[in-house]
């Protein structure tokens, strides 16, 4: 099985930044992708940014302030977050799109969330 971790989330002031990391572990062969998401208190949860065929696509609110990374050698994923706004208050997860069993299955596993939060 797979494991997803997240973790590096805090409470930081408008302007600030916070620094996510993913953490996948388990049986893996191989990671695809290690994409971010988002969900704010009373909507639904939301792409921070994708990364699909090799292409990265981030959500309109965050680009220019928010970049993605991998440290393929560590299973590691890292979101960096700049100038972050009240509205970016969310708990994020981490989505592993991974090949797992010695490389005979592909499959999404999720993380439990660290919780954003960003006061004005």
């Amino acid at each position: 099985q797979v494991q997803v971790v997240e973790s590096g989330g805090g409470s930081v002031q408008s302007g600030g930044s916070l620094r996510l990391s993913c953490a996948a572990s388990g049986s893996i062969f191989s990671i695809n992708s290690m994409d971010w998401y988002r969900k704010a208190p009373g909507k639904e949860r939301e792409p921070v940014v994708v990364t699909l065929n090799g292409r990265t696509t981030y959500a309109d609110s965050v680009k220019g302030r928010f970049t993605i990374s991998r440290d393929n050698a560590k299973n590691m994923g890292y979101l960096q977050m700049n100038n972050l706004k009240v509205e970016d208050t969310a708990v994020y997860y981490c989505h592993a799109d991974v090949w797992h069993a010695s490389g005979t299955e592909r499959s999404g596993f999720w993380g439990q969330g660290t919780q954003v939060t960003v006061s004005s």
